[in-house]
């Protein structure tokens, strides 16, 4: 049952659709939802391209097909379901991969809600927002800062949320690596530079680009992952999906130091000494996200000034966005750009 909402112009919507794992998006023709009980529904204007993206589309990460992809949503609510007063017709809102939990399990009461048993995923096991509108359980949704823009914001809501929870496992230490320099390390160089933190960026050996791209975010040293850095790192942050860099990683980080592997999908960590893990140093996994680390990222966010890389795609060019994000042909982070 609705109790309020706009007309959405229009009973029809567009969203691109995953129908097989490989296949590329194509593009569908649906009738606006209506939300249910505690639903709000989103009128999309942007969404980021999240490097999860493409696990889903290659298998790597299992989702409900058919689906429609997308979790870094923002855009204005359209209409309130039944039970919700959090939000008002109008306001901007971003939509995050959390999209649900249970509330009832072991996790979820002790405040784990990232490691639910019964989650839903957005643009996983929930439709998400590569489409012109969408739905989404208002309690999993986060009023954004006006001081970014729908594209600038977009990236925040995945790329930004799991780099910043990576950040906090990562510890107060004040020499930090990011490996693989993409959409989520650009976001949180700029906020561990802003903590005052000497940040050293790890990219694929060769690019050039990559390298001077995290030198002008302020990072004090870029260089190949096949590298040491020039000092030994109290905490590196692993966010490309690769396992070889685990071992490296290790290798670059001091006694005592962590290494904390951000993404949802890695290949393989091959074998390697156990002298490199000796002397106290850690792997840390980083599963999903919290309410909580929206609500304070966000803040952060706008205090450290962060300034989000984007390269803008119309709908219609999901696929396109995908390609140039699996070919490292992006600096930042790709936005699909909804149509008005």
């Amino acid at each position: 049952m609705v109790t309020q909402g706009l007309s959405s112009g229009s009973d029809a919507m567009t969203a691109m659709q995953l129908d097989s794992v490989g296949a590329p998006l194509r593009s569908v023709t649906r009738t606006v939802p209506e939300p249910g009980p505690g639903e709000i529904r989103i009128k999309v204007s942007a969404c980021g391209v999240c490097r999860t993206d493409l696990h889903i589309v290659d298998g790597e990460v299992l989702a409900h097909l058919p689906i429609v992809p997308g979790h870094e949503i923002v855009g204005r609510v359209e209409a309130l379901g039944e039970g919700v007063a959090s939000f008002q017709i109008g306001e901007r809102v971003g939509i995050p991969w959390l999209g649900h939990s249970c509330g009832a399990c072991t996790y979820c009461r002790s405040g784990a809600e990232n490691l639910c048993d019964a989650p839903d995923f957005t643009g996983c096991t929930r439709d998400g927002g590569y489409a012109t509108h969408t739905l989404a359980d208002a309690r999993y949704c986060f009023p954004l800062p006006a001081t970014f823009s729908d594209a600038e914001a977009a990236p925040l809501l995945c790329a930004g949320l799991i780099g910043w929870r990576a950040l906090r496992a990562a510890g107060e230490g004040k020499r930090i690596g990011l490996y693989g320099f993409g959409a989520a390390a650009h976001i949180i160089a700029q906020i561990a530079v802003w903590q005052q933190r000497a940040v050293y960026a790890f990219t694929k050996s060769g690019d050039r680009s990559g390298q001077d791209f995290a030198r002008s975010l302020g990072c004090l040293w870029a260089g190949s992952s096949e590298e040491l850095p020039p000092a030994e790192l109290d905490a590196a942050i692993i966010f490309a999906p690769v396992g070889a860099l685990v071992p490296a990683a290790l290798r670059a980080v001091r006694k005592g130091g962590s290494v904390i592997c951000a993404g949802i999908h890695m290949s393989d960590i091959p074998a390697f000494p156990y002298t490199d893990l000796w002397g106290e140093r850690s792997i840390q996994s980083i599963a999903n996200l919290t309410r909580d680390d929206g609500a304070t990222f966000f803040e952060i966010a706008e205090k450290a000034g962060v300034k989000t890389v984007t390269t803008g795609y119309p709908l219609e060019e999901a696929n396109t966005a995908l390609d140039d994000l699996r070919s490292g042909r992006l600096a930042g982070a790709a936005v699909l750009i909804a149509p008005a």
